[in-house]
């Protein structure tokens, strides 16, 4: 009986979104709301550079004008435009395992590699998030979406209130914050404090940690600057679809290949991803070359700019110590 090869399994067409839609599946991105299609950018199209251009209406401001008696005109008043821009990702990742076909032919080996490789994925684009918001929240024009009490004077830990205040960053618009991404460390001070709640699930799976009703993703790559009693935490909060994001489809990607090195008995499987993963409203000004910006290009403040209303953005950082100085 011939052995089966990533060839025989792995049909592109097929394969690629099956796996793009499981990544999204198996996301807390996703699953929490913080990322949500862009769908005038879904299937975006190569544009012969890295950086797609969206035009936007800024919002009607001023008061109503007093009707007059005796004919004098209303003032007439422009509706002005803005720009965001969004950077163009281009990114590839390349396994290769002796004779993986084989190991896998015991069962489902589509949904065994797509589930490997969509769980990879998954993880991945967490890891560019979180260069995304380095770097955005380096931006002196996002000083407005920032809550830092972990001043050495009066450095402040994680509380109830300190978080109230924190959502406060977004003004009227704080009541749809709907995730918060944390250090475990973060979490367990909450849970040591008993200010997260569990809010269970069907069919088996694991309760969902909720803090004020907002869910909780918990991620160690969060920033920790200092250790011990001093150190302090980022927590970012969010509302819903804070971050865009979109797929591409260019002629010029092979998204999906599969080779084999017979001699070696490898077999080889290559997955390419063209993407857009945007916080709206605040524009990509940083370099993008060839293949678009690495996650240190993405995570130096010089390469964002906020266009939107600060409490449009719908992204706070929280900067916290673990407990109050005090304490």
């Amino acid at each position: 009986m011939a052995s089966t090869r990533l060839s025989n399994v792995i049909v592109p067409e097929i394969w690629n979104p099956y796996v793009v839609n499981r990544t999204m599946e198996v996301s807390n991105l996703f699953q929490s709301g913080i990322m949500a299609p862009v769908t005038e950018l879904n299937g975006f199209q190569g544009q012969g550079g890295n950086v797609i251009n969206m035009p936007f209406w800024q919002d009607l401001s001023g008061e109503s004008e007093v009707l007059s008696a005796t004919g004098t005109a209303l003032s007439v008043n422009p509706i002005t435009s803005g720009q965001d821009a969004a950077v163009v990702q281009f990114r590839g990742k390349a396994w290769g395992v002796n004779e993986v076909a084989a190991a896998l032919a015991g069962s489902d080996p589509m949904n065994a590699i797509g589930d490997l490789v969509a769980a990879w994925w998954a993880r991945d684009m967490q890891r560019i998030l979180k260069a995304i918001l380095t770097g955005v929240f380096s931006a002196a024009s996002m000083a407005a979406n920032v809550h830092d009490i972990s001043g050495v004077a009066n450095g402040q830990g994680i509380t109830g209130p300190g978080f109230l205040d924190a959502f406060q960053r977004l003004g009227d618009a704080s009541d749809g914050v709907s995730a918060i991404i944390m250090h475990s460390a973060v979490r367990t001070q909450l849970l040591k404090d008993e200010l997260i709640e569990f809010i269970p699930q069907s069919q088996g799976q694991a309760a969902l940690p909720t803090f004020m009703g907002k869910r909780i993703i918990i991620d160690d790559g969060m920033t920790v600057t200092g250790s011990g009693a001093t150190a302090v935490y980022d927590t970012y909060i969010f509302g819903p679809g804070a971050i865009g994001y979109a797929t591409g489809n260019d002629a010029n990607i092979q998204l999906v290949e599969t080779d084999r090195d017979s001699l070696a008995g490898e077999d080889y499987l290559i997955n390419r991803r063209v993407f857009v993963m945007h916080p709206r409203g605040v524009k990509f000004i940083g370099a993008a070359t060839g293949g678009g910006p690495d996650n240190t290009v993405l995570a130096t403040g010089a390469s964002w700019s906020r266009v939107y209303e600060s409490k449009s953005i719908r992204i706070v950082l929280f900067r916290h110590r673990l407990t109050s100085a005090a304490s």
